[in-house]
């Protein structure tokens, strides 16, 4: 329990807050998605990535701000964690990495039943997406 003094009150009246122990991508006032689409520049699977990114939120009918962002150098794709292009993160996660893959700006490869692709498949994104 945390103890929180405002000068409004003083530390015989105080607010009692606790911690909540929620997964870290519970949004309890909303679901409003943050999906960041990185890709390097003549990435060949960009457009197929976002077109399946649009399918899945289509389909699971969840409202999301999708932003596109070209990374040009191996420094910002490590800041930003990029593991090869397209990278998927949503909410700042990247719900398709395997351990930990080091940060590339070559092209992503994506597990799938049917075996590898350059983008995840729609029925993983909205896996991803929690829907």
């Amino acid at each position: 329990m945390v103890l929180v003094e405002t000068p409004e009150r003083d530390a015989s009246s105080p607010i009692c807050m606790f911690p909540l122990d929620l997964p870290a991508r519970w949004k309890p006032y909303g679901s409003v998605l943050d999906i960041d689409l990185l890709y390097v520049a003549d990435c060949p699977n960009h457009a197929i990535a976002r077109a399946r990114v649009q399918i899945a939120l289509d389909r699971t009918q969840l409202a999301a701000v999708v932003r596109e962002r070209e990374v040009q150098s191996s420094e910002e794709a490590a800041r930003l964690g990029m593991r090869g292009s397209p990278t998927i993160l949503i909410d700042g996660h990247d719900p398709f990495a395997a351990g930990a893959d080091p940060a590339a700006l070559s092209c992503r490869l994506y597990r799938s039943d049917p075996g590898f692709s350059g983008a995840p498949t729609v029925e993983q994104l909205v896996v991803a997406f929690g829907g």
